[in-house]
């Protein structure tokens, strides 16, 4: 077992001997509001918008994008567990500003292993066999991330299965100071319309 397995499996005890009354929650989250947000490890959803267990939905992916998977959880969301306010949260030195779709899809053609960065860009350690089907994916990149918030505040908007009537709210979170800085054109973008 690796030193990672031992620690999460330690952590999820003691979390679990102090769970109490948590699992006497409700399936529906007890704030009505969900947010969609970059897995960045540095990005800690209910510590910035002041969150406990059962307050809201946080669905999360590189980049804080607005896919065809977020838009179904966000359905998912509404439609199923009442939420009717959504943030797209995105952030400050995010690494999908750092290399393209094009990058990504030549780096798995030669390797599945973990590339590295330099002055030069990104570069694959070592070429032991890779697949070209990272060229058929769209990652989703960005180079500027106010408007990549208005994108995806826009996409979720005008998706044919979103209701008019719920507000979203484009925000960055900058990684500087733990502030929530609002795109105002994203917000309002995303206001609603019914």
């Amino acid at each position: 077992m690796s030193q990672i397995v031992q620690e999460v499996t330690a952590a999820n005890k003691k979390y679990a001997s102090e769970f109490g009354e948590k699992g006497s929650l409700p399936l529906p989250p007890g704030r009505g509001f969900a947010i969609l947000t970059c897995m960045d490890a540095r990005l800690d959803p209910a510590k910035y918008a002041g969150l406990s267990e059962g307050d809201a939905h946080v669905i999360r992916n590189a980049g804080g994008r607005a896919s065809d998977d977020a838009i179904r959880s966000l359905v998912i969301s509404h439609k199923l567990l009442g939420t009717n306010e959504w943030f797209v949260i995105h952030h400050t030195d995010c690494g999908m500003e750092l290399f393209s779709s094009d990058i990504m899809g030549a780096l798995l053609e030669t390797s599945l292993k973990t590339a590295e960065v330099s002055a030069e860009g990104w570069k694959n350690k070592s070429n032991e066999g890779g697949s070209v089907d990272g060229k058929y994916i769209n990652w989703l990149t960005f180079k500027e991330n106010e408007k990549s918030v208005l994108e995806d505040v826009g996409r979720i908007r005008n998706h044919s299965l979103v209701p008019g009537y719920i507000p979203i709210y484009g925000y960055i979170y900058d990684c500087k100071t733990g502030l929530l800085v609002e795109v105002p054109d994203a917000s309002l973008a995303g206001r609603a319309t019914k």
